[in-house]
């Protein structure tokens, strides 16, 4: 059975940093894209960054410098760095996998649970 599993958020102050992390479990046969998006009151779902099997990334152009996405592929972990928060980047965190799983014929994107990051300025 696929489930993502997402670190819990934190009440972090302004300023500071906050590592985040997605475990993907159960049979799985190959892992794509890892993204991390977020979802703030009165705001669309935002793409925040993206890494490729490849580990090329991409990340949204006002977040650029501040936040770092990576990979561990042998724990099927996907992380998200997050340096000089600000309260601007209070929001539900969500990671995205594109994965296959044992009996799937192609990859599809698999959704964690979200996780509430809270900068205090």
């Amino acid at each position: 059975q696929a489930r993502l599993v997402e670190s819990r958020g934190c009440l972090v102050q302004a300023g500071g940093s906050l590592r985040l992390s997605c475990a993907a479990s159960g049979s799985i046969c190959s892992i794509n894209a890892m993204s991390w998006y977020r979802l703030a009151p009165g705001n669309q779902r935002e793409l925040v960054a993206t890494i490729t099997s490849g580990d090329s990334t991409n990340y949204a152009d006002s977040l650029k410098g501040r936040f770092t996405i990576s990979r561990d592929n042998a724990k099927n972990t996907v992380y998200l760095q997050m340096n000089s928060l600000k309260p601007e980047d209070t929001a539900v965190y969500y990671c995205n996998v594109k994965a296959r799983y044992v009996g799937e014929s192609w990859p599809r994107p698999y959704w964690g649970q979200g996780t509430q990051v809270t900068v205090s300025s």
